[in-house]
């Protein structure tokens, strides 16, 4: 019985066209990580540094702990002393994903392009000394830039791409999708849980509090809470009674 999308020779070509450029790089990068990519402490940190130079670019010196899972790694760019935790997936198909000198990208992160729809500005960039915190995700179909300083805190999304459903007669999934891109500049601090939507940028040194959906752009220095998020103060500034908080607190949540 054959599988209706074509048999089982076409679904190991869509797997192997999902996983790397060619049946030889998916035989390289599978083999190295297979190799090397279990052996722990700094033993491995040091092999990895040395051996995975084979299938992704890595400025200078980088580590990459035991268990990182990467996909289409010759499109992966590493800069110096930057770190990937256990756990971290990278899926770089095919516009690819760099991370800039300094930048630690902690356990459970996901960054994602995941391009088969051939979008024009796929991919994911992130400056210098930045921190991608625990099991954050970031989706890269409409193009993520990240600045130099900025952090994430646990379970951040960042999603450039978003579906079409404005036909009530057809199923979401045949209406297409947006893939507008996000920014986010330099010195920009997102709490525990925040989500940021496709299309938007987020300013130089502006905080988005815990939990906050972010839909629209974000000023520099200004301070977003709430779903959707709006603006409750700017960095610096007396304005919180102005927006009725008396004062209060936000608290961002590391």
């Amino acid at each position: 019985m054959t599988h209706p999308t074509g048999g089982t020779a076409a679904q190991l070509r869509l797997y192997l066209a999902r996983q790397a450029d060619s049946g030889r790089r998916y035989v390289l990068e599978q083999l190295v990580q297979l190799l090397v990519g279990w052996i722990p402490t700094l033993l491995g940190i040091g092999v990895r540094g040395v051996l995975y130079r084979l299938i992704l670019r890595m400025d200078g010196w980088a580590a990459v702990e035991r268990g990182v899972r990467l996909r289409f790694a010759n499109h992966i760019r590493l800069g110096h002393g930057s770190y990937l935790d256990e756990g971290v997936y990278i899926h770089a198909c095919p516009a690819g994903v760099r991370i800039g000198d300094g930048t630690l990208v902690m356990h459970g992160a996901v960054l994602h392009v995941y391009n088969f729809r051939n979008l024009p500005h796929a991919g994911i960039s992130i400056g210098r000394n930045s921190l991608i915190s625990e099991y954050t995700v970031i989706r890269g179909q409409g193009g993520v830039t990240i600045g130099d300083r900025v952090y994430t805190s646990p379970m951040t999304q960042i999603v450039a791409v978003n579906h079409i459903f404005d036909d009530a007669t057809r199923p979401f999934v045949e209406q297409g999708i947006t893939a507008e891109g996000i920014v986010i500049e330099d010195d920009v601090w997102l709490g525990a849980g925040a989500v940021v939507t496709d299309g938007v940028r987020i300013g130089r040194g502006a905080v988005v509090a815990a939990g906050a959906v972010v839909t629209t752009d974000v000023p520099p220095a200004a301070v977003v809470a709430g779903v959707p998020a709006r603006i409750v103060r700017h960095v610096g500034g007396n304005d919180a009674q102005l927006q009725g908080l008396e004062g209060s607190r936000i608290r961002v949540g590391q």
